[in-house]
């Protein structure tokens, strides 16, 4: 999936708000935001959105001189989400499917997504994800969850910090032993990286690896061989969020997507509408 005009709105988008994190005065952010713009200017159209992207935010770190450009962020969003899980786990274990109600969860919170968001607050995530909670799910939960039985290795691939809290559920519902969570291999955007998987605690419940990429998405080429080889021999990839999507919808794996869709051109290519909350199975080496 290569970018289009619609991208470049959200790529300024994302310069404008990190160069903000990093530089409190505005006057100085001036220049910076020239060159960034000059280079998303003559950026290679052909690639994908999340390569541009990859490159965008390495060209920030560059600029400004930090590593992390949305660390602060992503500490109110680990911190947030610890405190509504509790309340979140109560309100799924009264669903009348358990395990419909893991999956919305998980994919409630991949709304925690500094990629299509500007200004993300504690307050108007907290209202965001209740109010989503009860939206309908596209797709077959139970779908994935038969699958991840006949599965014998699983490698599930995370996505935003915060919204990583929200993925124990559903990871405590599948079948634990089987699966490797792999998370960014460092800082872009909010996506998570070890460090928010030890918060969230995941490291405590199953395997927890680093894909060894900085790309906002799973780019295989970029990835370390280590992810290589734990993609390669999964016979069932559980991917959250558009930048995975956009990066693998045509990868010959059994994968199931699970994000919230937040462009029309991937609303288009699922066959849904921007906003729906999605879980799509993709097996293309059955041909499905």
């Amino acid at each position: 999936m290569t970018i289009t005009t619609a991208c470049l709105p959200c790529f300024v988008r994302q310069a404008v708000e990190a160069v903000g994190f990093c530089v409190p005065d505005e006057e100085a952010r001036v220049p910076i935001l020239r060159h960034l713009l000059a280079e998303l200017a003559t950026a290679d159209w052909h690639r994908t959105p999340v390569g541009v992207a990859q490159q965008l935010h390495r060209s920030i770190r560059e600029a400004t001189g930090q590593a992390d450009p949305y660390h602060a962020l992503k500490d109110r969003m680990n911190r947030l989400a610890l405190e509504m899980l509790p309340c979140m786990r109560t309100d799924a274990r009264f669903e009348e499917y358990p395990q419909m109600a893991v999956v919305r969860l998980a994919v409630v919170a991949n709304l925690i997504d500094s990629g299509t968001k500007t200004g993300m607050t504690e307050v108007n995530v907290r209202e965001a994800l209740c109010l989503a909670s009860r939206d309908p799910l596209c797709g077959s939960a139970n779908a994935l969850f038969a699958a991840a039985e006949r599965a014998q290795r699983i490698l599930f691939l995370a996505d935003n910090a915060g919204e990583i809290v929200f993925d124990r559920p559903l990871l405590e519902a599948l079948p634990t032993r089987k699966i490797t969570v792999a998370v960014r291999g460092s800082p872009v955007l909010n996506d998570a990286t070890v460090d928010d998987a030890r918060v969230a605690g995941l490291t405590a419940l199953t395997n927890v690896i680093s894909n060894g990429s900085d790309a906002p998405g799973t780019i295989l080429e970029d990835c370390s061989e280590e992810f290589r080889r734990h993609f390669a021999e999964s016979d069932l990839i559980i991917a959250k969020g558009q930048g995975n999507y956009e990066s693998l919808s045509e990868t010959k794996k059994h994968i199931f997507f699970l994000l919230r869709v937040k462009c029309p051109r991937v609303a288009a290519q699922i066959g849904a509408k921007v906003g729906d909350m999605v879980v799509q199975e993709r097996n293309t080496e059955a041909g499905t």
